[in-house]
């Protein structure tokens, strides 16, 4: 989609945008956490985030196994990070890892992390621009009012979107808008705390300059905005607005909850502590949402860790990393990491219910290189994809997601057009298989993806297919069947 169209900053002149297409088309994204904390690189990984949210909700931000999340963990006397870094680092400030970081830069290859990107499948890479550390990627010329110099002298972000681009993939930029603890440092230890420490005073004006310098700088196509908006909703429209306008086929994600009644009535204690005790008992009883909050007005929704049951009609985005974390762990073991079948099948799942996959690389932050268990993960992704893409790359969902076989094989459907893509997921496959409830055209051509045509027969409303010879081992195998009435 191309649009010449000017945008008013109005809920009704954003939402009669139509979804850029490209986005719709893609499938796979690279979500990047790189900053300052991956220099510790530590975190818990004997629970995921929503495991620990159920069992210890009061004081689950301490133990996050999201490393990113080293800064706050540590301001927590007891917790196991700050154990680690006296223990490994003495009293040396959390603010001294950015000559370590910087100084890793030295050894960064931008256009041979690109490269890697582009052979794994992805059309697109989002980079985490500032975590809630509050530390920059990119030479701002925005002058911090409590940390000066708290950026890279070296533009990240900029070299990192050209070497991007020079690949054929779109380039997306993350920002942490509700959450900088270079403004805030208060220790937070659940949701309501998290949300109630939200910056205040000069930090709406210097966030929002932040996000229009980036957008200034590298136009960026995607703007993934993170926890909350510290404006209120006028400057906040304003600003998707302007952006619409400078980068017309831009997306806007959901994490942009504006300031307003709901944050102010957090930083009162009793109501903060009401608020906490009806989400304790949510979370207890497994009925909170890995969904964030609605918004007024985004391009695409962003469960984390999670996915949809079944289609959805609003475009989504899974977002979630190879192991526990997000930023670079070095405690994580090969237990802790997705399997190649879990990963194919996470991949199928999520497009066949009209999302996009958003995996995460968490690069070390000493020597800026990815570590080889995400470097093997994103070379199945490629391997799969050579094979198989045509099942994937600029498909819609079908009438249902999924399917069985008469065997009790679990299917996975995509559409295209006039042709039906049944993805069988597992790597074992007999000479046979009957799709349950799948019709082809009479007198086309079935095909299995990667090996060719394959003979079939009509039973009834199921689909025999003759497979042949054993099929190469892999997590999926996409069949392309040309649909009745084409």
């Amino acid at each position: 989609m191309t649009t010449t169209a000017t945008f008013e900053p109005t809920l009704e002149s954003l939402r009669a945008r139509p979804l850029p297409a490209w986005y719709d088309d893609a499938k796979l994204g690279i979500f990047i956490h790189w900053s300052l904390s991956s220099v510790p690189g530590f975190a818990t990984r004997d629970r995921e985030i929503g495991e620990l949210m159920r069992e210890c909700y009061d004081d689950f931000l301490p133990l996050s196994p999201y490393s990113e999340w080293y800064e706050n963990a540590l301001k927590f006397h007891d917790s196991p990070s700050a154990r680690h870094h006296r223990e490994t680092y003495g009293d040396r400030p959390y603010a001294a890892f950015q000559a370590d970081w910087e100084a890793g830069l030295e050894h960064w290859k931008p256009e041979e992390w690109a490269a890697r990107f582009a052979r794994a499948g992805a059309r697109y890479v989002v980079l985490v621009t500032k975590h809630h550390d509050g530390y920059c990627l990119w030479p701002s010329k925005l002058a911090h009012p409590t940390r000066p110099g708290w950026h890279c002298p070296r533009d990240v972000v900029g070299e990192f979107a050209a070497a991007v681009r020079a690949e054929g993939m779109r380039f997306g930029i993350y920002y942490s808008g509700g959450i900088d603890w270079s403004f805030n440092p208060t220790p937070v230890r659940n949701l309501i705390e998290f949300m109630a420490s939200m910056p205040r005073g000069p930090y709406p004006a210097h966030a929002e300059a932040q996000v229009r310098e980036l957008i200034e700088r590298v136009a960026p196509d995607i703007l993934w905005n993170d926890i909350a908006w510290p404006t209120r909703p006028a400057p906040l429209y304003r600003l998707f607005a302007d952006y619409y306008n400078s980068v017309p086929e831009g997306l806007v994600n959901d994490r942009w909850l504006a300031d307003g009644p709901l944050f102010s009535a957090l930083r009162f204690p009793p109501l903060a502590a009401l608020a906490n005790a009806l989400l304790r008992r949510s979370v207890r009883r497994g009925k909170t949402s890995s969904t964030p909050p609605p918004v007024p007005h985004c391009d695409f929704q962003t469960p984390e860790y999670a996915v949809f049951p079944d289609i959805r009609r609003r475009k989504w985005e899974g977002v979630r990393g190879m192991d526990k974390s997000f930023g670079f762990n070095r405690t994580s073991r090969d237990e802790d990491f997705l399997t190649q079948q879990e990963l194919i099948e996470s991949l199928v799942d999520i497009v066949s219910k009209n999302g996009n996959l958003l995996l995460n690389v968490g690069p070390r932050g000493e020597d800026a290189t990815i570590p080889d268990p995400q470097l093997q993960r994103l070379e199945w992704l490629g391997q799969w994809l050579d094979s198989n893409g045509e099942a994937i790359y600029g498909t819609r969902p079908w009438t249902r997601a999924a399917g069985e076989t008469t065997d009790g094989r679990s299917l996975r459907f995509t559409r295209k057009a006039d042709r039906l893509y049944a993805i069988v997921l597992g790597s074992a496959s007999p000479p046979n298989l009957t799709l349950r409830g799948v019709c082809a055209r009479p007198s086309s051509e079935v095909t299995l993806l990667g090996r060719g045509p394959v003979r079939w027969e009509q039973r009834g409303e199921d689909l025999r297919v003759a497979l042949g010879a054993p099929l190469p081992n892999s997590p999926a195998h996409a069949l392309e069947i040309p649909l009745p009435g084409g």
